[in-house]
């Protein structure tokens, strides 16, 4: 399941998370926040960004005959 959470802290500092997106997608889909809230001050990126969707590949070779 895909979420967005936003945690609003007491001295009003704003803290986007991503869950369960891989890739790059988790930044697009979480920018329309960014650009509501304004200025990125620090962005941290978690293991699931590194790791895209890729569908194993099969290579066939030929054998003798």
């Amino acid at each position: 399941m895909k979420e967005i959470i936003i945690d609003i802290s007491s001295d009003g500092e704003v803290t986007v998370e991503t869950r369960g997106f891989n890739g790059k997608s988790c930044i697009a889909e979480s920018q329309f926040i960014k650009d509501l809230l304004g200025t990125e001050i620090q962005k941290q990126l978690t293991p699931a960004y590194y790791h895209e969707n890729q569908v194993p590949v099969r290579k066939y070779l030929p054998l003798c005959g």
